[in-house]
């Protein structure tokens, strides 16, 4: 019994924690249980806006990319050599600790916005919710550029560009075909956050010599030998997700919520690392 008990705490060691506290990046391992408790925590959202009586509409998304904006922030702030955050709290802001640390605080926000409204003090949740997240967002990128200069003032405006470039071609061609899926504007949208991210990658390992922690893109960028080959990556996943989600699911509204929830989140997965990685390629960490 002694001798599996130690089995089991090397394997979560070597893992799960070690990882964690070396900021070490991804494993397979550890790849494969974050995208199994991610997609128990879309149901679990799912039912706790239900309960919150919060309709997943675009306009509610938008409300909630500021606290994307604000998370990504402070995934930097544990990422800069400033040590501006020490452990044990540092380890907070590591994957996948400050998914569950700014999901509190996001539905926190939310639910004071949503009590706001029904006591009449505000007239529209959205707006409330939203400001929180901006304002988080702002002390984030205040306390950043204290302690860190601008070194790089070009990324954001390559990995901007880029991707809104490459998205409105790929709009054109979608309208050419008539395709609705494809000129959806929240689809669009996931497309446009997904190849900011590759944009991203490619500005952060083939220009300025960052490195790859996942696992699927690091073995296809060493297998290619250049970061180029996420912008083909991210087009063939993304526009597959999005086509069986809008021909696969059924029309009525608790479904078609569900189907809003996981474009949601998607959105998020691209929107949160592009814009960690352009802060920190800007400041230089």
């Amino acid at each position: 019994m002694s001798f599996l008990i130690d089995k089991i705490s090397q394997f979560i060691n070597t893992y799960y924690l070690e990882p964690i506290r070396g900021d070490e990046g991804y494993n397979v391992v550890n790849t494969f249980t974050w995208a199994v408790i991610l997609g128990i925590c879309i149901f679990g959202i799912f039912k706790l806006l239900e309960k919150l009586e919060v309709k997943i509409t675009p306009r509610f998304i938008a409300s909630v990319l500021p606290f994307v904006l604000a998370g990504s922030s402070l995934r930097v702030l544990e990422d800069s050599p400033a040590g501006i955050i020490h452990p044990p709290f540092s380890y907070l802001l590591i994957t996948p600790n400050i998914y569950f640390l700014v999901f509190a605080i996001t539905i926190g926000c939310l639910w004071i916005s949503i009590r706001l409204q029904k006591a009449g003090l505000v007239k529209d949740f959205h707006l409330t919710f939203a400001s929180f997240g901006l304002l988080w967002f702002f002390v984030n990128l205040v306390t950043l550029l204290h302690f860190e200069n601008i070194v790089a003032p070009y990324v954001p405006l390559f990995v901007l560009g880029a991707g809104t470039g490459l998205t409105f071609i790929f709009y054109i061609i979608a309208r050419h075909f008539k395709s609705s899926i494809f000129t959806d504007p929240l689809n669009l949208s996931i497309l446009m956050v997904q190849l900011m991210d590759a944009s991203s990658t490619y500005i952060g390992i083939d220009t300025l010599g960052y490195y790859e922690k996942h696992v699927v893109p690091s073995y296809l960028i060493d297998l290619t030998g250049t970061a180029l080959v996420m912008y083909p990556l991210k087009l063939i996943i993304f526009i597959g997700v999005l086509y069986v989600l809008d021909t696969q699911f059924e029309d009525d509204e608790r479904s078609l919520n569900l189907k809003v929830l996981i474009k949601m989140v998607i959105l998020i997965l691209g929107l949160s690392p592009a814009t960690r990685n352009t802060i920190r390629m800007m400041l230089g960490i």
